[in-house]
């Protein structure tokens, strides 16, 4: 029963984004706000993620354009940048300006020069995803909120905060999953203990959290 939640959890997480409307909008906070509290990262650390994100966004895109196709995604301050530029100047001035949002401790550029993908693409890559945090959930070996899941024209990227061995679990399920083409691993490996001490710590946050709210 468990793992059937977090599995609908993550799903959730993968497709949310990508619909419209109110209700979609609600789901999504809830599901987001869900997944936050087990997170590795502070809430502070999340929030300073999603700002990074979006101001990369923005600032790529007042410089170069809408007409390039640009995905970022920021874990603890280190940020991705997945999707296709036109012309290959555009590759390094995007991570110039990215490196430039303030608090971004480093920047993976994954850029390719090409043809911007299409809509078919770009939701087989969804699907991709889908199944690995779903064949995540299924193998008991690691907890998949730990690991964030990107695919790009079949190239699975993995990041989070994780020990050795999780890391090693995950990446085992993602090259093993169907229509994966390459892993990239973006990880940052962090000691046993300190996982412990991380995941210890945020259950104790979220356990205070309802007195908080009655006081």
């Amino acid at each position: 029963m468990r793992k059937r939640i977090l599995a609908g959890l993550l799903l959730g997480a993968t497709f949310l984004p990508a619909l419209q409307g109110c209700v979609p909008v609600v789901v999504a906070g809830a599901t987001a706000g869900a997944l936050a509290t087990i997170d590795r990262r502070s809430l502070g650390t999340q929030t300073e993620d999603e700002t990074i994100e979006w101001k990369a966004s923005a600032r790529v895109g007042e410089k170069l354009g809408d007409k390039i196709h640009v995905n970022y995604t920021s874990y603890n301050r280190k940020v991705l940048m997945s999707g296709e530029v036109y012309s290959a100047d555009q590759k390094p001035e995007a991570e110039r300006i990215v490196s430039l949002v303030p608090n971004v401790a480093a920047v993976y550029n994954e850029l390719v020069v090409g043809p911007t993908s299409s809509f078919t693409e770009r939701s087989n890559d969804s699907f991709i995803t889908s199944k690995v945090k779903s064949r995540s959930v299924d193998s008991g070996k690691y907890n998949p909120v730990h690991v964030k899941v990107v695919t790009e024209a079949g190239v699975v990227f993995l990041m989070g905060l994780v020990t050795q061995a999780e890391a090693d679990s995950a990446i085992n399920v993602a090259r093993t999953t169907g229509g994966v083409k390459k892993v990239v691993n973006l990880f940052e490996i962090i000691e046993p203990a300190k996982a412990r001490e991380l995941d210890v710590t945020h259950s104790n946050n979220n356990s205070k959290a309802p007195e908080e709210k009655v006081q």
